[in-house]
């Protein structure tokens, strides 16, 4: 069983826009990775990167020592974690699942309290950054679970990102995740109501983004998709399906606990309207051409 890197062998379940760059930061890391996911061209680049490509989830998972998760929702989390030929049937005792999905609160904690009882551990991990910052490896991960498991799953995750924190147990990281994508969802809508403005005000558009980046109206959101508004470019880094699906978490997750968002709910509609509009696979930058068909724009 000895591990001539001496460094934990993972299973990577999730190969899409998000799991694919990662998993090899971690290959580049040296982390031998073996992969499983439902598209044969991303199982053929894992393997063109240096890792394996496993041919179901109990393959790929049985000697593993970390199992990562990166699927789009909380149905998808409980397809690979559940069942005979899921993850908990399939993985050694003793063995860390770190979930990077974007998931309710609630269903991280199922998770962690089912995987126990195998004698396996569990954190979630979600990440904010983007396609960009999963590339780069210098995305913000949000860890909910025992500190114990944070620190064996530290060196890890700093293959994948730069700003790791616990923010207490199990489903903590979700939490704050949703949180995150309230504050994104609202910048963007924020910033392509600004464009709009600026647009029919006959403003070169270009500079003034630079400007007004340079001061408090400045910020991450702005920095990443200022080229999108620019260039009306809406290829997915981070898709309208995606965004509407965590607007639901936040919106549900508030509701339980009491919290009022009355400028979240309204963007939570907007998002809602692009997707019915057609326009869920793009860039969530996209909240752009739900601002242009309400100032009158023909899209």
């Amino acid at each position: 069983m000895s591990n001539p890197t001496a460094l934990p062998s993972i299973a990577w379940i999730g190969l899409g826009i998000m799991g694919s760059p990662m998993a090899e930061n971690l290959l580049k890391a040296g982390y031998p990775v073996t992969g499983f996911t439902l598209e044969q061209d991303k199982l053929d680049r894992l393997a063109a990167a240096g890792g394996s490509a496993a041919g179901s989830i109990a393959e790929a998972v049985k000697d593993a020592d970390v199992i990562i998760t990166m699927v789009p929702a909380s149905p998808q989390v409980e397809a690979i974690s559940y069942g005979e030929n899921g993850i908990l049937e399939n993985a050694k005792s003793g063995a860390l699942i770190i979930d990077m999905s974007s998931i309710t609160p609630q269903t991280s904690i199922d998770l962690a309290k089912n995987a126990a009882a195998k004698g396996i551990r569990v954190i979630d991990a979600p990440v904010s950054g983007g396609e960009a910052g999963a590339i780069e490896a210098v995305l913000s991960i949000m860890v909910g679970g025992e500190q114990a498991d944070f620190d064996a799953a530290l060196p890890i995750l700093e293959a994948l990102g730069k700003t790791i924190v616990l923010c207490g147990p199990h489903g903590s990281g979700q939490t704050v995740k949703a949180a995150n994508q309230l504050i994104v969802a609202v910048n963007i809508q924020a910033c392509a109501e600004a464009v709009v403005f600026l647009e029919k005000s006959g403003v070169d558009l270009n500079a003034a983004l630079d400007v007004l980046n340079g001061g408090l109206a400045g910020s991450t959101v702005l920095t990443r998709k200022k080229d999108n508004f620019l260039n009306r470019d809406f290829k997915p880094g981070f898709r309208i399906d995606l965004h509407h699906k965590d607007m639901g978490i936040v919106t549900d997750a508030a509701r339980n606990v009491g919290a009022a968002l009355p400028v979240g709910a309204v963007v939570a509609q907007l998002v809602a309207s692009l997707r019915a509009q057609g326009d869920g696979g793009l860039d969530h930058s996209a909240l752009l051409r739900a601002v242009e068909r309400l100032s009158g724009a023909q899209i």
